[in-house]
């Protein structure tokens, strides 16, 4: 069984879930007058960010897990190496950018929603405690993985006693997704997939326990090596295909999944698509355009339409392009500067902690 660091495969759709969320942010900025399928539906690409965080949390954690080897708060700690830096980094960066009105470039005044900074800090944001979509919105989805890495356990547990039953862990996970996301709309008066601050933590939960219902099957080799490529081309095509006809969000969702587990088979099958450099790259990088994306989107667009004197948002097609482009080499700064080495030196920081421990029990 390949290592988490040999799905590359995965570790490049990272990077077309991003994308896919920047089109759904980035195309209302775009003077086309409408607006395609796939750009609407972008929104689901958080949906994709967080079935693959529990097929890849699974992959990596899991095994230790059931053989009593797993380290709750080694696992958090290198959580929070993982997402908090660049968090705190963009939260600090939007308040200066509020603060300082982009020398008279509007904001929303509910940027700078003080009341709403506890919760941003804490990541508890997408929990219900934040009284308002402030600070840097993308990291709602950050509070909803924080919460999925507080509960790991307890889909560990649920993984680990089905890990030799993988249909009918899928069968229950496509179940929950089946009924929760109707339930949920009726209830809440909107969909699921459309939750951010209000019920966000929500929102992960039958995507995280998807993802790791499909590790499972993944890992039992049911599926053969053979069959990957074909898989992956299929799921891919219905991807596109359920997304062209505004298929329901479950039903993509459930689409999204087969792509993924398509895709973490090509790495068994010696198929060498989306493990070049390029592509995996971009999805190393990914957490950074994700993070900086909404950002980047008011500082560029608002002074793009300042310079060139254009009464509202929509910008012209080389203009947005630019923009769009932009964030590729902006993320890259981010992750390099920022996100990389500050994920490093926690990592290295708790480790030296670790090793200090048992001297100092024993003292």
């Amino acid at each position: 069984m390949p290592d988490a660091a040999n799905i590359k495969s995965l570790t490049a759709l990272r990077f077309l879930a991003a994308f896919w969320v920047v089109m759904f942010h980035y195309w209302p900025n775009l003077a086309t007058g409408f607006t395609p399928a796939f750009a609407a539906k972008g929104y689901l690409g958080v949906e994709a960010f967080f079935t693959l965080s529990g097929f890849i949390l699974c992959h990596v954690y899991l095994q230790g897990f059931g053989e009593g080897r797993f380290h709750y708060g080694d696992f958090l700690w290198n959580r929070v190496a993982r997402v908090y830096p660049l968090h705190l980094a963009t939260l600090v960066g939007v308040g200066l950018m509020a603060a300082a009105g982009l020398a008279g470039v509007a904001v929303d005044r509910n940027m700078l929603a003080w009341d709403a900074l506890p919760a941003n800090l804490l990541m508890i944001h997408a929990w219900g405690f934040a009284p308002v979509s402030g600070w840097n919105h993308a990291s709602w989805s950050i509070s909803a993985e924080w919460f999925a890495y507080l509960t790991f356990p307890a889909f560990a547990f649920a993984a680990w006693r089905l890990r030799h039953r993988p249909r009918l862990a899928v069968v229950l996970a496509l179940g929950l997704i089946a009924g929760l996301y109707p339930a949920f709309e009726r209830l809440a008066g909107f969909p699921l997939t459309e939750a951010t601050i209000q019920w966000g933590a929500l929102r992960i939960v039958p995507c995280f326990a998807y993802g790791c219902a499909l590790h499972a099957l993944w890992r039992s080799a049911v599926i053969p090596a053979r069959w990957a490529v074909p898989l992956a081309a299929i799921m891919g095509a219905l991807v596109a295909i359920a997304v062209q006809v505004q298929a329901p969000d479950a039903v993509i969702v459930m689409v999204l999944g087969g792509l993924i587990l398509g895709l973490a088979g090509l790495s068994s099958s010696g198929s060498t698509f989306a493990t070049q450099s390029i592509p995996v790259y971009l999805g190393e990088i990914s957490y950074s355009t994700y993070m900086i994306c909404i950002s980047w989107k008011i500082i560029s667009v608002n002074l793009a339409t300042r310079v060139l004197g254009i009464d509202g948002e929509q910008l012209p097609l080389t203009v947005w392009l630019v923009i769009v482009a932009a964030l590729v080499p902006l993320s890259a700064g981010s992750y390099h500067l920022i996100e990389n080495p500050a994920r490093h030196w926690l990592k290295s920081l708790g480790k030296t902690w670790g090793q200090r421990r048992p001297a100092t029990a024993g003292a």
